[in-house]
C-alpha cells in the first residue's frame, strides 16, 4: 500500500549509496509526472481543434502511444524504494525478526531475477527498432505521423535497469538483516503501523 513505508538512512556506505541513487529516481519519477501533464496538455490542444478550429492535433494517438512507457514505467524505481508496490502487508506485517528478512529477501531476490530478464529482452527489443544508419534512426515508426519508436522502447529497459540496482541494495539490506538480526535495517522499506502513519501525515501538514 503506496505510503505504508518508510525507509530509514544512517552514515553506511549502503545508505549512501541509496540516498544518491534516491535522487536519480526522484528525477526520473519526476520526468514521468511532466510527461503525464503533458499528455494532458495535448488532450486541451487536441479537443480544442476539434471543437473550434475542426482541426484535432495530428498524431494525438501518436504522441500517446510514444508517452504510455514514460508516464507508466520511468518511475518505477522511486516507488519500489518508497514500498508503494503491491505488497501482501496484511502477511508481511504478522512477521517479525529474521523470519520476516528472509521472506523479504527471497521475494526480492525473484523479483530481481525477474527484472534481470526483463531488461535482456526490451533492450533487444529496443535494439531491434534502432539504427544509425535509418532515417530517424529508427527501424520503425508510428502509424500516423511517423514518430520513431525507439525512444519509447528504450525508455523501458532504463527504467528496468535502474530498478534492478534498486532490488541489489535492497537484498544487501535485507542480507544485512537477516544475517545481523537488525531490527530496523537502512535502505530497505519498513512496514509502518497506523499510528506511524498517521504521525507522518500530520508531520506533512
Amino acid at each position: 500500500m503506496a505510503g505504508s513505508a518508510s525507509v530509514l538512512s544512517d552514515g553506511s556506505l549502503l545508505s549512501r549509496i541509496d540516498k544518491r541513487l534516491e535522487k536519480l529516481e526522484w528525477v526520473m519519477a519526476f520526468v514521468s509526472g511532466i510527461g503525464a501533464f503533458m499528455l494532458m496538455v495535448l488532450a486541451v490542444v487536441s479537443v480544442t481543434g476539434r471543437n473550434f478550429f475542426n482541426e484535432p492535433l495530428p498524431g494525438y494517438v501518436d504522441w500517446i502511444e510514444m508517452a504510455m512507457p514514460l508516464i507508466a514505467i520511468f518511475g518505477i524505481a522511486y516507488v519500489q524504494r518508497s514500498g508503494g508496490h503491491i505488497r501482501m502487508d496484511i502477511l508481511i506485517g504478522q512477521l517479525k525478526g529474521r523470519v520476516l528478512w528472509f521472506f523479504e529477501f527471497m521475494t526480492t531476490f525473484f523479483i530481481l531475477v525477474l527484472m534481470i530478464l526483463l531488461v535482456w529482452g526490451t533492450w533487444s527489443h529496443f535494439d531491434r527498432s534502432f539504427d544509425f544508419s535509418a532515417p530517424n534512426w529508427s527501424r520503425d515508426s508510428s502509424i500516423d505521423i511517423g514518430l520513431p519508436i525507439w525512444p519509447a522502447k528504450l525508455v523501458v529497459p532504463v527504467a528496468f535497469s535502474v530498478l534492478s540496482l534498486r532490488l541489489v541494495l535492497q537484498l544487501i539490506g535485507y542480507g544485512r538483516a537477516l544475517v545481523l538480526g537488525l531490527d530496523r535495517p537502512v535502505a530497505v522499506p519498513l512496514v509502518q503501523s497506523a499510528a506511524e502513519i498517521a504521525a507522518a501525515e500530520a508531520e506533512q501538514i
